[in-house]
């Protein structure tokens, strides 16, 4: 059926539909919890190991072995948890502080916070008066939003939140300490540090493909950081408890 010339289509219509039509999944907006979780599980990945590793070198047994792996899963979730709050806290503080101040700014020279907001916009390449409509009609469905997103680089990625960051750093840690544990519990005495040192690694390596995929950075770059770090603290984690060991 012909279409009908004197039909007008909607742009505005027309974009919210390309919009549905082409969703798009950014892999920054999973910045916040990705960090959270690749840095609790590789805290307790080699956290945990470590200290086995340093108590086994100390020619303990393996209940001393277990116990102290057991103590390191609990503190260092429990720690993991108290320092990824305060310090998001201490980020949303001052997050909240910049906004309170723009709404006063806001409220008390509206007229000064449009030519503010359209001056960012020129910067970034708008023509003066295009940069100026722009600044307008952001500012008047929600001036606050726009900046906060424009002038303080604020946005709801970004955004601190501190419970959500203390309890992904808590479980992801624990997670994270869990394999060497189980490797203890399930190994003979004199086999624990080779067992562990080597299953630790092999789960580093995997936190690495896991956390690169996630991300989409390179997998190869990603893997090699992770073991690297993590056998060099085994190795002199081992190698002090040794020490300690023959010293005692």
């Amino acid at each position: 059926m012909p279409s009908n010339p004197s039909t007008k289509i909607d742009p505005h219509q027309q974009g919210r539909t390309l919009r549905k039509t082409h969703g798009e999944t950014h892999l920054v907006s999973r910045i916040g919890w990705l960090r959270a979780a690749v840095l609790g599980a590789n805290d307790g990945i080699i956290s945990t190991a470590s200290l086995i590793l340093g108590v086994a070198g100390a020619s303990s047994g393996k209940s001393e072995i277990l116990l102290a792996g057991v103590a390191a899963m609990v503190a260092g979730a429990m720690s993991m948890a108290a320092g990824e709050y305060v310090s998001v806290s201490s980020q949303s503080d001052t997050e909240n502080a910049d906004l309170d101040r723009e709404r006063r700014e806001l409220a008390a020279m509206p007229e000064a916070e449009t030519e503010e907001l359209a001056e960012i916009y020129v910067d970034r390449g708008l023509e003066p008066k295009l940069a100026h409509e722009v600044a307008k009609q952001l500012m008047a469905k929600d001036a606050l939003e726009a900046h906060a997103r424009d002038e303080l680089g604020i946005s709801e990625i970004t955004t601190a939140r501190p419970i959500q960051a203390a309890l992904t750093s808590a479980a992801t840690f624990t997670s994270g300490a869990l394999p060497p544990l189980l490797l203890v519990v399930v190994t003979p005495e004199s086999y624990i540090a080779i067992v562990v040192a080597i299953g630790s690694l092999f789960t580093l390596a995997v936190l690495g493909y896991l956390g690169a995929r996630a991300g989409g950075a390179d997998i190869g770059k990603s893997v090699l950081r992770v073991t690297f770090w993590g056998a060099l603290a085994m190795a002199a984690t081992y190698f002090i408890g040794g020490l300690v060991g023959t010293a005692v």
